[in-house]
Order: C-alpha cells, then sequence, then structure tokens
C-alpha cells in the first residue's frame, strides 16, 4: 500500500506510529502535557499546530513534517517555473532547500501511479515536473514489475 500524499490526515498518521511503537498513554500525556481525551482527539485532526507536531515528531522519534516536504515535492510547481519568485529586492533570509530531492516513497508512489495505469509517464513527467531521464531511471532501478 502506497501512503496518500495529496491527502494527508496527520492525526491518523500520529495514530499509527503510536500504536506501532506500544508508547504507554501515560507517557504520552505526561511528555505532551495534556489529558489522553486530547490525545485521543489529537488523533482524529486532519491538522496540527506546528510546536504540537514537533512535540509528537520527537517523543515518536518520527518526522512528520517530512510528510508535507514530500507532498510539497510532489504537487508543487517547481521553483524555476518562475511560479513563486522572490524578486531580488525582496530577499528572504529562510534557508533555502533543493526541491528534486526524491525519497523512496516518492518513487514508489510515482512508479505505482504508472504501473496501475492511473498516470502515463508523459503525465507524470508533466504533472509532477520530474525529469525524464529521473523518471527512467527510477522505472529501471526500482519498477517491481
Amino acid at each position: 500500500m502506497v501512503f496518500d500524499f495529496k491527502n494527508i490526515h496527520i492525526g491518523a498518521c500520529i495514530k499509527e506510529r503510536y500504536e506501532s511503537l506500544g508508547i504507554s498513554m501515560i507517557r504520552v500525556c505526561n511528555f505532551l502535557n495534556i489529558t489522553d481525551d486530547e490525545v485521543y482527539e489529537m488523533f482524529m485532526q486532519k491538522s496540527l499546530d506546528t510546536e504540537v507536531l514537533l512535540r509528537w515528531s520527537k517523543l515518536l522519534e518520527y518526522d512528520f513534517f517530512r510528510i508535507y516536504t514530500q507532498h510539497i515535492i510532489i504537487f508543487a510547481p517547481q521553483a524555476n517555473m518562475g511560479y513563486n519568485t522572490v524578486s531580488p529586492k525582496k530577499g528572504s533570509s529562510l534557508p533555502q532547500f533543493r526541491k528534486n530531492v526524491y525519497t523512496k516513497e516518492v518513487i514508489d508512489f510515482v512508479l505505482e501511479l504508472i504501473s496501475t495505469g492511473q498516470k502515463t509517464k508523459q503525465q507524470v513527467i508533466e504533472e509532477y515536473k520530474i525529469p525524464k531521464t529521473t523518471l527512467y531511471k527510477w522505472a529501471s532501478k526500482y519498477d517491481k514489475s
């Protein structure tokens, strides 16, 4: 099964990780300084405050922010397309990250779209702005079919 990066439900992701680790509810409540009812409520929420998500990431030793990063890699336009450019006069002190860093999950997601016939290779190249040579390298290296 491939994770759905388009429709992220972070509460469900946290619950899955929590259950897989078998951490006690008392430890969670003490670490987050909340009640168990509030924890169960968080499991039902589609999104959470970043400070809360950071605390969950530390407690469960999992980078939940990376899920959103993968969403941006897959679904946001590339910076060189000119959609979200920052003029040189309005420079930013925020760190700049490379967009074309693909994780195994993203590669599996894209290859599954192609193998199930949901998208053609050309559609993937156009929609996700993945270079043609990169896609074909993935297909030869990772494709299971």
